[in-house]
């Protein structure tokens, strides 16, 4: 299962970011993830899940986002997404010289941060005078 290190990867990277930029810690994360990726997004949040014991991204929720597969044919230049299994000959001109526009994605598209705890108010409260 490569979800496993996919998960391990993206939470390296994020707590990389989280430590050089100072955040406390990780709320979520949202990642796309290409159709022709080969990534099962119900894996990837399993492993994420566990992948994030122990770190800044302890209980921080992943996001995922499809990505359809779309390809264009070179020589009429229709365009069509490909499904799964992808099908990459034009319907048009039954042409097979395609290029593969998107559904191999897979990045990191969003994150948000914790708040930072909160600093007590430097002003002080009035007190009411004694009579």
């Amino acid at each position: 299962m490569h979800e496993m290190s996919v998960a391990l990867s993206v939470v390296d990277q994020v707590e990389r970011a989280a430590r050089s930029g100072g955040a406390p810690g990780v709320r979520r994360v949202a990642v796309e993830i290409g159709e022709l990726a080969g990534v099962v997004p119900d894996s990837l949040s399993f492993c994420f899940g566990l992948a994030c014991a122990g770190t800044l991204l302890e209980g921080a929720e992943l996001v995922t986002r499809s990505v359809p597969g779309r390809a264009r044919c070179a020589p009429c230049g229709r365009a069509w997404d490909t499904g799964m299994p992808p099908d990459m000959i034009c319907a048009a001109c039954r042409g097979g010289a395609t290029e593969l526009l998107s559904g191999r994605e897979l990045r990191i598209s969003e994150v948000h941060w914790s708040a930072p705890p909160t600093a007590p108010d430097p002003t002080p409260v009035p007190q009411p005078e004694e009579s």
